[in-house]
């Protein structure tokens, strides 16, 4: 389970008013998928099966809608073509196994471009209602669907349809914005979240995709119908993804999986293509040595993308890392405070460490990695540890945020790097103190609201009950059940 998925596993599990509260701060563009895979959790349970099975569901269903739209736009060979190679494009089998919105996405969208082809040659305004449907529904689960609308539109303009086609679909189409605009002008002061993305902007896997699917256009592929197959899939491919490299002139925001859909068009511009070739009386051979040769070139390539080194990181890895590295009471230390998802797939794997700079969790404070406290006071209490386990994701740095200017100097300055455990997407690191513990027995502390009593004994806040208390109160009470060795050491936990 990486990182992305570990938000949804998470943020799933909380009750329908809770998510609409988090998704007025952070993650709206997403909140109707989490409120899908609430139900979904609430009927089949939280696990991983379930948190990725719709998205399987999902791509076969897309697979379904490209083969039925390769079939109708140019006959049933292509069609089965078009399906297969969509099946089998290394970005779907990407994103088929993974608990995000990206799958449903695509399927809504495939169905939407078949409703559209439909809608165009036969009179009937619930067609035109079932495609405005459908796509309001892709764009509601990730905004970005709205450039397949835009790409729909290129593609009834180049097919030259009559007048009230156009204006059928200009209807439609402006019903769709009218209710994406609501959750786009929302969403857009969370911008924040895409901060992430960097420069420079990689689009090789897209660029490889179009310049494939423009060979395949230099075939003369069968078409039929009022909308041709190359009408509706160049642009398709094309656009989202121009669109997206134009913004990120400006704006780093192009990430290959924000057009996934772009995929439909190439495998239909590759599923004519074979049908062309299976046409051609000297080559029709080819079609049959070419596609177990491309489905043996595309097995360890396949292979890989079911292994957790396909993603950037590893949370279930990341989690277990922690739990072999920390002892019951010792601190935890996020750099930067977004990384704590990284450990959201397994609660059990940080239960007994204190989160030092936590001041409210994500289920309390309505947010994805929670509320941290000011950075002097995360420094005080990181004098209160003698070890404290750092999880640092591999690449990624807030050097402005005064909070993480204080976590790194109060490491540098009062902590050694004692063991460093590098896993899949992050580092985990245990830091010790420099100089011997400050605290003795029967010394009483106080700092920040905070008073540390006997050897063993709980924090316990000045104001109500503090969380780190319950915690160490959890720490302590497991630990008197442990080992003499770690019996013996317990007066130095904080």
């Amino acid at each position: 389970m990486w990182g992305d998925e570990a938000v949804t596993y998470r943020l799933a599990q909380r009750e329908l008013y809770q998510l609409w509260e988090t998704a007025q701060q952070v993650d709206l563009v997403h909140a109707l998928y989490y409120a899908v895979m609430h139900v979904v959790f609430d009927v089949f349970g939280a696990g991983l099966l379930s948190l990725r099975l719709p998205s399987v569901l999902a791509m076969a269903v897309a697979a379904a809608g490209v083969g039925l739209l390769g079939s109708r736009l140019a006959g049933p060979r292509a069609g089965v073509a078009a399906g297969l190679v969509f099946a089998l494009l290394p970005q779907v089998q990407k994103y088929a196994q993974e608990g995000r919105s990206y799958a449903m996405v695509c399927a809504l969208i495939a169905w939407a471009s078949y409703a559209l082809v439909v809608s165009s040659s036969r009179r009937g305004r619930w067609r035109w209602t079932v495609y405005g449907f459908t796509m309001l529904l892709a764009c509601l689960l990730h905004e970005f669907a709205a450039m397949a609308l835009a790409a729909h539109g290129v593609t009834l303009i180049v097919s030259r349809l009559p007048k009230s086609v156009l204006r059928a679909w200009s209807v439609t189409a402006a019903g769709v914005v009218a209710g994406l605009l609501p959750l786009a002008i929302v969403s857009a002061g969370q911008s924040e979240q895409v901060s992430w993305i960097g420069e420079p902007v990689r689009p090789y896997p897209w660029l490889a995709a179009v310049m494939v699917g423009l060979v395949c256009t230099r075939a003369p592929l069968r078409s039929q119908g009022t909308v041709r197959l190359t009408a509706l899939a160049v642009p398709l491919l094309l656009l989202p993804g121009a669109l997206l490299l134009i913004v990120s002139l400006v704006k780093p925001i192009f990430v290959d999986r924000y057009v996934l859909f772009s995929d439909i068009g190439l495998a239909l511009l590759l599923g004519a293509f074979l049908e062309y070739v299976h046409r051609l009386p000297r080559y029709s051979w080819t079609v049959y040595v070419a596609v177990p040769v491309a489905l043996v070139a595309l097995a360890p390539l396949s292979s890989s993308l079911r292994t957790p080194q396909s993603r950037s990181n590893d949370a279930t890895t990341i989690g277990a890392a922690v739990r072999t590295e920390g002892r019951p009471g010792d601190g935890l230390l996020y750099l930067s405070s977004q990384q704590r998802t990284l450990t959201a797939a397994d609660p059990d794997d940080t239960r007994l460490l204190v989160d030092i700079a936590l001041a409210r969790d994500p289920v309390a404070s309505n947010t994805l990695a929670g509320v941290e406290y000011p950075a002097p006071e995360i420094a005080a209490r990181m004098k209160l540890f003698d070890r404290i386990i750092v999880v640092r994701a591999a690449g990624i740095h807030a050097p402005e945020d005064p909070r993480e200017k204080a976590k790194r100097d109060t490491l540098l300055h009062h902590f050694r790097a004692h063991t460093t455990n590098e896993v899949n997407g992050a580092g985990v690191t245990l830091y010790t103190r420099n100089i011997a513990p400050t605290l003795r027995t029967g010394h009483q502390m106080e700092t920040s609201g905070i008073s540390i009593n006997r050897p063993g004994a709980s924090l316990v806040a000045l104001h109500d009950h503090h969380p780190i208390g319950n915690q160490l109160e959890e720490a302590y009470s497991s630990t008197v059940r442990m080992a003499p060795r770690v019996r013996s050491n317990r007066a130095k936990w904080c």
